[in-house]
C-alpha cells in the first residue's frame, strides 16, 4: 500500500501547491504571520511543514531580497516530500478519504436512480417528490432516529456502523434482483385507478406514491444513505479518529475524493444507460441497467465496510494514530441520549447550534424549491427512463468536475477571506442561479427568440440553465458549505459537539427537506400545479436567503470568538 499511498498524497500535495497554499512566500510578497490571532480568520495549509511551526509571531511580514537569496532552493521532489504528511497521519487520511469516496460513489448512483424511478413511473412526476419528502421520508428519519438511539445504547460505535450500513446494501440488492422484476404484481395500479376516479385531481401525487410504493421506499432508502451513512456515521467516525489540528488540515481535502467519486459514478451511470443499445429483444433495458447500478452499489459498499474494518483493527488500536487514553475515557463517559424533543430544545437553547441548524435547514429548503421545478422540466424533455438516467449521469460528472475547480478556489477563499465569507458563497450562488432559472421559466416567451438563435427550444434551455443552477449550487455546497459546517463544530467542547451534531442531524436535515416540500404541497393545492406556483416559489426563495445570510453573519462572529478562545 506504500507506493499507492505516496502517489495519492503527492497528487493531493500538487493540488494544494497549485491552489496557492505554499507555506513559503515569494520574494517581495506578503507572508501571513503565524500568530494565534490570524488563525481565527484563516485556515492553515493542509500540509504545512515544520518551517511554519518554527516561525515566531514577531517575524517580518515581508521577505527581503537578501533573505530570499540566502534561502537554498529546493527541487520539485524535495518540496513534494516536505508536504507529505507523517506516517501516522497517512495511516488515517488514506482510509478515511477512501471511505468517503465509496460513500459518495454510492450516493450519486442512488440519487440519480431514485429520481429516475419516481419521476418517470406510471402516473407519477416531479410533483410527487415534495409529498415523499414530507409524508414518507420525514417519518422514516424520525423512526431511524429512535432506532439509532437504541443501537447506540446497546452496542459499541463500531457495531452500530455495521448494523446501519449492511442492511442498506441488502435492500438495494434485493430491490434490483427481486422487487423490481415483480413490480407489475406488487404495484396496485388497478386499485389506485379506481380510487383516483372518486378523488380530485390534486390527489394525483399522493396516489402516485401508493401506486408505486416500492419506488417510494427505494427513494427514501437512497435519501437516508446520504443522511445516515455520509452525514452521521462517517463524520462521527472521522471526528473520533482525527484530532482538532488534523481536522483543520484534512477535512477540506475529503471533498477532493468526494468529487472524484461524482465523476466516476456519473460516467458509470452514463455507461450503464448506454448498454441498452446492445441488449437482445425482449430484455427490459431499464431492469438490466438497474441490476448493474445496484451491483456497483453493493460492491462499493463492501469496500466501504472492509476499509472500516481495517481501521478498527489497525488504526483505532495504534497509539500513534489515536490517543488510547482519550478513547478509554470516552468509553467510560455516559452516552448522550437525545430524543427528537430533546434535540429541538437543544437547538432553541444554544444560539451557536441554532445558527448551524438554520444553515442546514435553509440549504435543504432552498435547493428543494428550485430542484423540484427543474426536474419537472427535465421529465418533459427526457420521458424515457434510460435517457433521463444518462442525462443525470452527465450531470453528476459535471458536478464533480466543477466542484474540483471550486475546491481549489475554495481553499484560497478560506485563506484570504476567512470562514464568514466562505459560508456566504453557497447562499449567494443558489440565489443568483435560482432566480435566473425562475426568470427563464416565468418569461419563457421572451426568451424564445434567444433559444431559437442558440438552436434549441425554450424547454431545453430551461433544462440546461436548471442543470447549471444545480451544478453550481451543489459544487458550492461540497467545496464550501460542508467544510464550513463541519469546521464550525471544531472549537466547541466535546459535549456540545456530540449534542449539537445529533440535534442538527436529527432535526435540521429532515426539517429542511420536508419544509421545502411542504411549501410546494401547499402551493400545488392552492394554485393547482407546480408551474403555476413558480412566482410564489421565487418569492419564498428570496425570503429564505435573507434568513440564511443573517444566520451566517451571526455564526461567523461566534465562530471567530470560539476559535480565539480555543487558541488562547
Amino acid at each position: 500500500m506504500g507506493k499507492f499511498t505516496v502517489a495519492i498524497v503527492c497528487l493531493l500535495a500538487a493540488l494544494q501547491a497549485s491552489s496557492g497554499f505554499s507555506p513559503a512566500g515569494r520574494v517581495g510578497t506578503l507572508v501571513a504571520p503565524t500568530s494565534s490571532a490570524s488563525n481565527t480568520k484563516a485556515f492553515r495549509s493542509p500540509f504545512a511543514n515544520s518551517i511554519d511551526n518554527k516561525c515566531s509571531t514577531s517575524s517580518s511580514l515581508y521577505m527581503s531580497e537578501g533573505d530570499a537569496a540566502a534561502a537554498p532552493k529546493q527541487s520539485f521532489m524535495q518540496k513534494m516530500k516536505a508536504k507529505i504528511p507523517p506516517a501516522n497521519e497517512r495511516k488515517k487520511l488514506i482510509p478515511l478519504a477512501s471511505m468517503f469516496f465509496f460513500i459518495l460513489f454510492n450516493y450519486t448512483i442512488l440519487r440519480d436512480t431514485k429520481d429516475v424511478l419516481m419521476v418517470t413511473a406510471k402516473g407519477s412526476g416531479a410533483e410527487v417528490i415534495p409529498f415523499i419528502k414530507t409524508y414518507v421520508n420525514l417519518p422514516a428519519a424520525i423512526g431511524f432516529t429512535a432506532l439509532y438511539s437504541k443501537l447506540c445504547d446497546r452496542m459499541e460505535q463500531k457495531d452500530v456502523f455495521y448494523a446501519c450500513t449492511i442492511p442498506f446494501l441488502f435492500f438495494f440488492a434485493a430491490f434490483a434482483f427481486i422487487i423490481f422484476p415483480n413490480v407489475g404484481m406488487l404495484h396496485p395500479h388497478a386499485f389506485v385507478d379506481k380510487i383516483a376516479l372518486a378523488l380530485p385531481e390534486g390527489f394525483g401525487a399522493p396516489l402516485a406514491i401508493v401506486r408505486n410504493w416500492s419506488y417510494a421506499v427505494f427513494y427514501v432508502m437512497a435519501e437516508m444513505w446520504g443522511s445516515v451513512v455520509a452525514s452521521l456515521l462517517f463524520w462521527s467516525f472521522a471526528n473520533e479518529v482525527t484530532t482538532v489540528d488534523e481536522a483543520k488540515k484534512y477535512y477540506p481535502l475529503f471533498g477532493l475524493g468526494a468529487n472524484v467519486a461524482l465523476i466516476f459514478s456519473g460516467q458509470y451511470v452514463r455507461f450503464v444507460s448506454g448498454m441498452r443499445a446492445n441488449l437482445p429483444p425482449g430484455v427490459d433495458p431499464w431492469g438490466m441497467s438497474l441490476k448493474y447500478l445496484m451491483g456497483a452499489v453493493v460492491a462499493s459498499g463492501g469496500c466501504l465496510v472492509s476499509i472500516f474494518s481495517y481501521m478498527q483493527r489497525n488504526v483505532m488500536t495504534d497509539p500513534n494514530c489515536v490517543d488510547q487514553e482519550k478513547q478509554a475515557e470516552r468509553k467510560k463517559k455516559k452516552k448522550v441520549k437525545m430524543s427528537l424533543k430533546d434535540s429541538a430544545k437543544f437547538l432553541v437553547s444554544s444560539p451557536y447550534i441554532r445558527n448551524l441548524a438554520t444553515l442546514v435547514i435553509s440549504y435543504g429548503m432552498c435547493i428543494n424549491l428550485v430542484e423540484v421545478s427543474w426536474k419537472s422540466k427535465l421529465k418533459a424533455a427526457y420521458p424515457d427512463p434510460n435517457a433521463y438516467s444518462a442525462f443525470m449521469g452527465n450531470f453528476s460528472s459535471a458536478t464533480g468536475s466543477v466542484t474540483l475547480v471550486m475546491m481549489l478556489l475554495g481553499r484560497k477563499i478560506f485563506q484570504k477571506y476567512g470562514w464568514g465569507f466562505a459560508a456566504k458563497v453557497t447562499p449567494a450562488m443558489i440565489g443568483i442561479t435560482g432566480m435566473a432559472f425562475y426568470a427563464l421559466t416565468l418569461f419563457a416567451p421572451f426568451f424564445a427568440p434567444i433559444a431559437a438563435s442558440l438552436g434549441t427550444t425554450p424547454l431545453m434551455l430551461a433544462v440546461l440553465v436548471g442543470a447549471a443552477q444545480n451544478i453550481l449550487s451543489k459544487s458550492a455546497k461540497y467545496s464550501l458549505f460542508d467544510p464550513c459546517k463541519e469546521m464550525a463544530y471544531i472549537p466547541l467542547d466535546q459535549d456540545s459537539k456530540t449534542k449539537g451534531k445529533a440535534a442538527v442531524d436529527v432535526v435540521g436535515n429532515p426539517l429542511g427537506k420536508s419544509g421545502g416540500a411542504l411549501i410546494q404541497q401547499i402551493l400545488i393545492f392552492g394554485v393547482g400545479s407546480l408551474a403555476a406556483a413558480t412566482p410564489w416559489l421565487a418569492g419564498i426563495l428570496a425570503v429564505l436567503l435573507v434568513f440564511w445570510f443573517k444566520a451566517v453573519n451571526s455564526l461567523s462572529v461566534q465562530f471567530d470568538e470560539a476559535m480565539a478562545t480555543e487558541e488562547s
